[in-house]
This record gives C-alpha cells, structure tokens and sequence, in this order.
C-alpha cells in the first residue's frame, strides 16, 4: 500500500478543471455519502497497513480510492474534515507500545505513477521558485524503499530512542528493537552533535526472507507474505530478541530535529554527513541537474529492481537545494519538495478459479491456486502456491474469491489474500482433500506437523516426482529426461524407480510415438554418464528431506561413501559441521525405510558408484567460514565460486552480514552487498584476492 495519496488535494486535475464557484458549491447528498463511505474505508485500509502489518488491498485499489476522495474534496471543500485520510499520514501508533511525539512531524510522500505526473510535478515545483526568483532546481534520486519508516535519536552520539511513524506526529516507541538492527550504530562516529535525529527505512533483505520462509516451512510453520510486512511485524515484537532474529536492515533517506550539526546547502551534503557518522547511505542515490534525468533515473531503478537485495516499489525525485525545499513548503502531510515514480503494481488481483493439491516426491500435499491468467512481475501467472492447509485457512482464500497476487523476479507467485468486499455472498470455507488426489490413499498429518502427506511410497505423483527430481540438474544430471518423459515412463510401467532408469533399453524407447534413434541414444548415453556422479549430487538424487547441496557435500567428505552414511548413527551424522539433529534424524529415518534401502542395492547392482568424493583432497581452508560472491568474476561462474568455497568447508549465502568473512567482487557488484559490506568493515577481495584464499584461507589484510 502507498505511504501517502497520489498528489495533493488541492491539485488534482478534477479541481483545475473546476472553477471557484463549482469548488465551492454545496455538495449533493451523494457527494457527501460516497465521500463518508471512502473516508471509512481507508482509514480502515490504513489501520490495517500501518498498525496491523495485514494489508486488505492491493496498493492500486488503495490509490484509486484516494484519488476518488480527493477529487471530490478538491470539488467540494466542505467535505474536508480534519480525521480525512487525505490530511492525514498513516495511522495511530498501536496502543501496545510507548507513543513518542515527533519535534518535527514525519510527513508522507505524495506520488505519481508516470512521466506526465512527474512532469506536472516539476512544472509546479519549477514556477513557485521561478515566481521567488530563486532559479532553477536540481534534483536528488533515490530508490522508494518498501520498509518501515522510522525516527532514530542519538545525543552526544549515542543512541537513545527510535520510534516508527505511527500518524506523523506521534509514533510508536521501538527503541530496544531497531537496537538490534546490526547496522545501525550504538555510537556514532565523532564529531558528536548535541542532537541528531535521522529518519530512514527498516527493511528486511529480500535473501533474509527468503530463508526465514524457508526455516518456517522446514518447522511446518505458517510462512510470510512478503519482506515489506514481515520487517514491520519483526519490529513490532514485544521482544527484542525475536526482532534481533530477523536480520533487519536500514537506509537513512533525511535529518530530522538536530542540534549542533553543520548548516548544510544541500541534501546531498546530509547525506554525505549521515555516512561519515557511520550510518547507513544508499550508495545509487544520484543528483541530476534537470529532471529529464531524474525520470530515467526513475525508468532504470524500475529495469533494476530485482537487482537489488532489498524491495523497492518506486523511486523518490527531491529537490535537492535545502534553500529551495524552504521556499516549496509542504502541505498538512506532505512535503511539495519531492515526489514518489511508483513503479507498476507488483501485486495484481485475480479471479481465483480453483484450489487443486499436488503431491510431491516426499508425499507432501501442496495446495495451489488455479487463477484466471493475470501479468504480474513481467509475466503471466495463471497458478500460486498456498503452501499449506493451515495457510490458506489463515488467509481464508476460496474459489470464487478475487485475489491479491504478488510475484517478484523470479519469485514464485503467491496468493497474499482475498478482497473480502469483492466475495461471492455464497461463498463457502475451502476444505483440504481427505484422500490423495492421484492414487485415493487417505492423507496424514502428524501432530505438530504443518503438512499434510501421502503415505503411499507407490503413489505415481510421488513416483514420478521423485525419479523427475532424481534426474535434476542439481542432482544425477541426466540430460533429456525431463518431467514429460518421466511421466511417460511411469505411466508405460517401465520405470518404478531411479534404480530402474539404468535397466532402460533401447528398443523400448523406439516404440514410442515420436521418439527416433538420435534422441533415444542421446538419453541412454545420458543415463549411463550419471552412473559416475560424485556422491553428494547422489545424496540430493535421492531426495532426502531437510538434506541440501551443502550437507550432502559434508556428509560425502566426512564419510567418503554411501554405504558409511546408511551405517552412521544419528549421533555421528549430527556432528558433521552443518548438519545438526533434524537433518541427521531425518537421513537415519531415510535409510532405515526398507524400501528405500532396495532402491539404494539396486542402484548399486546397476553400476551408479556410491563412492566419489568431489575434492577430497582439497584442504577445508574455510571451514565455518561465509564467503559471499557478487559481480561477475573472469576466470570462475557464479556456480562455480559457490562449488570452491563449499569444497574448501565454507559457505556461499546470498547476502553479507557481521558473520561474513569475505567478500568477492566481480564487475557490476551488487552494491546493496558491497555498502554493507563496507559498513561492517567485512573484507572486500578482487578475485586474485579470492583465489589466494581458496589456496590459504587467509584474506590480504590478515
């Protein structure tokens, strides 16, 4: 949902094509009632956004209505009341919390969603200086951080109180909590003011809440919808240490009250002031002289997005001259001095046609949406997960409803919720299947647990999904035999297992429709190639649950065969570093099931070798140690800088923190990583840097 309402009330087109007189009219009684009808609506839009992190409505629906409520208050001026979402920024500060008045209120931005917008923008910005005879303004860019906005206080350079939003006068008081945000400063760097007060946005990285969502799912817990509302959640723990936990960040984005800071010129000078205090600037904030610029400014922050570690839903034009922003002034919630580019709605609302449930190698049964085809992100999405029974009990999603849809990148799409106001009046509660949808054995869910199984290892969903899986890239790498193929094998009787895809032959392949000598030698070869696969791609093949790339990579050089891990105790398996009791429970679970004990003999007895052990010999130079790789390095591919620094005992997480040892720059460097990274001072190695410490373990500054 936006901050603030697309333009200032009093400047919407609707109230430049009116005269005075028609403004100043009394209103018609269905004026009045539509205007009390929308005023009750977002306020109620608001206190859901802003207090209960649990958004009702896309962010366009939310715009729509403000734009329809300041038209007509721009017509009809009576119907302003001071309670108006549209003098107001945010909502309340919840009650659960200690209210801190801001000295200075925390205004909201008004926004537009094209060039012609921010072209009506500049032009009224650029006749009020004109008419002060104050000359023409430059602008300073920055990315619309889709985070939390906050207020943070330090006297004599040390922190003291930071507080949220809340309605721009009074926020709420998360002191203890933003503490533990790892890259805002307890002490500042000298000199010290009397009083310094940033303001700035608590984000959490798009890398962190990815694998938080993948730790809930892992637990069976409900996941989140998206990085904006589970920052904003995180702060608002009643315990610090749940919000230490989460791994938010911060940017810093202007001054608030202050006391014995320099006098300025610019905004540009405060930002360069913030970051050599020690707090966090965003390093592709730019200032251009004319505002041509700053739209493509605009136009490559949106091409980029998905670049970045952090979400963004717009970027913000300021001026950049303080003297100027004096002479603009602001309304009664935003200032006329800047103006938010918001970029096209990453969330869209769709028809929900159906809720099927599809079973996975493991047995899993996972609900998903079956949508009426809708352009989300770049591409069209007609299917999004819903996880689990639980989840979508708890959004209460049902066919028939329209739904929120939100895709990023190359993010799954997923349901975030109904448009409750939009229901069907005979609209009934989903009920999750009693029976597998593939094979009929009744479903089991265990106590504790989030999801719901089949328990039928013979299942031809699971089967199938398990060889598909089996043959992956990450796993046994057989070209060719894709899920079409599996499918087909499966359901010819050929194949009941991956044990089975090594006793394939030729003529029954060429007894397919379609299927020539070329492609069916080209699988074969492919199929006898996988028997030489090191034995962690082997591990991953076999689908044990919990059990990733980097355990099975420590499970294959701590044991050096198959046969050691079958006989391992749980004991012996949770003390390989990575691994732990859940995943060592869960592999000892793995090869005491019978069944899959036959698949293992049979892979032997046809030829797969359960005793390759990529690197062995490689000295573990980064054992325990998090090396994070951005840019594109010359003499090494992503994957492979990830695969030399797992062989070497270390790991390759997507994003930089205090843990980090190192980090490796390529060219075009993600720079959230590389400003974080220097932040915390973590060492920043070109790759003859990293190359010495794969071979050393020792970076160039120790």
């Amino acid at each position: 949902m936006s901050d603030t309402p697309p333009q200032d009330a009093e400047t919407t087109p609707e109230a430049a094509d009116r005269s005075p007189s028609d403004r100043e009219g009394a209103p018609p009684a269905e004026a009045v009632a539509r205007a009390e009808e929308l005023r009750r609506r977002l306020t109620e839009y608001n206190i859901a956004y802003f207090e209960r992190d649990q958004p009702l409505v896309p962010d366009a629906v939310y715009d729509s209505l403000m734009r329809e409520l300041q038209a007509l208050e721009a017509r009809y001026p009576s119907l302003v009341t001071p309670d108006s979402p549209t003098q107001r920024a945010g909502a309340p500060a919840s009650p659960l919390f200690a209210p801190v008045e801001h000295a200075i209120p925390m205004l909201s931005i008004d926004n537009v969603t094209d060039r012609e917008g921010l072209m009506a923008w500049h032009e009224r910005v650029a006749r009020t200086l004109a008419e002060a005879g104050a000359g023409e303004p430059e602008f300073i860019c920055e990315p619309k951080y889709d985070g939390l906005a906050v207020s943070i206080r330090y006297e004599k350079g040390v922190y003291v109180q930071a507080a949220t939003r809340g309605d721009g006068r009074v926020g709420e008081d998360v002191t203890p909590n933003v503490a533990t945000i790892e890259v805002i400063p307890g002490v500042l760097r000298p000199p010290h003011p009397d009083v310094l007060e940033v303001r700035g946005e608590v984000y959490m990285p798009i890398s962190e809440f990815e694998s938080l969502n993948e730790r809930m799912l892992a637990e069976g817990k409900p996941t989140f919808a998206n990085p904006r509302n589970t920052a904003a959640g995180s702060l608002r723990q009643k315990d610090p240490a749940v919000t230490a936990s989460r791994h938010l960040s911060f940017w810093s984005y202007q001054l608030g009250e202050t006391e014995g800071v320099p006098t300025f010129a610019t905004a540009r000078e405060t930002f360069d002031y913030l970051a050599e205090r020690g707090l966090p600037v965003n390093p592709i904030i730019e200032v251009h002289d004319d505002i041509e610029a700053a739209h493509r400014y605009c136009l490559d922050r949106q091409e980029h997005r998905y670049e970045l570690d952090y979400d963004i839903d717009g970027a913000v034009v300021k001026v950049n001259g303080l003297a100027h922003r004096a002479l603009l002034g602001a309304t009664s919630k935003a200032p006329r001095w800047a103006i938010a580019y918001k970029f096209p709605p990453e969330e869209k609302t769709t028809l929900l046609k159906d809720i099927m449930v599809s079973i996975g190698r493991t047995g899993r049964a996972t609900p998903f949406a079956v949508l009426e085809p809708v352009n989300v992100g770049g591409s069209t999405v007609s299917m999004a997960t819903l996880h689990n029974e639980d989840q979508v009990r708890l959004k209460d999603v049902r066919p028939g409803d329209t739904v929120i849809v939100r895709k990023a990148g190359d993010v799954i799409p997923e349901v975030v919720g109904p448009v409750l106001e939009l229901r069907p009046p005979d609209s009934r509660p989903w009920s999750f299947p009693r029976n597998c949808p593939c094979c009929g054995t009744p479903l089991v869910r265990h106590e504790g647990d989030a999801n719901t199984y089949c328990p039928n290892p013979a299942c031809p969903c699971r089967v199938e999904q398990g060889i598909a899986y089996f043959a992956g890239r990450s796993a046994m790498d057989i070209e060719g035999l894709g899920e079409e193929t599996v499918h087909l094998l499966v359901t010819e009787g050929l194949v009941s297992d991956p044990a089975d895809l090594y006793s394939l032959r030729a003529e029954d392949l060429l007894a397919f429709r379609g299927w020539k000598e070329k492609s069916v030698n080209s699988l074969l070869r492919a199929i006898d190639e996988s028997r030489n696969r090191p034995l962690a791609r082997l591990l991953i093949g076999l689908g044990i649950e919990h059990l990733g790339p980097t355990g099975a990579e420590a499970l294959a050089r701590r044991f050096g065969s198959l046969e050691a891990i079958m006989e391992a105790s749980p004991e012996e398996i949770a003390a390989v570093e990575g691994i732990g009791p859940v995943i060592a429970e869960s592999v000892v679970s793995y090869f005491s099931d019978p069944h899959n004990r036959e698949v293992v003999h049979k892979l032997k007895a046809a030829g797969v070798r359960t005793d390759i052990v990529e690197n062995a010999d490689l000295p573990q130079t980064l054992a325990g140690r998090s090396v994070v790789v951005t840019g594109t390095l010359e003499n090494f591919s992503r994957e492979e800088a990830e695969a030399a620094i797992k062989a070497r005992g270390g790991r390759s997480p997507g994003s930089v923190s205090k843990r980090t040892f190192a980090v490796v720059v390529g060219e075009n460097p993600g720079e959230s990583k590389l400003s974080k990274a220097r932040d915390l001072g973590v060492p920043i190695l070109d790759e003859a840097g990293f190359v010495r410490l794969l071979e050393t373990g020792e970076s160039p500054g120790d």
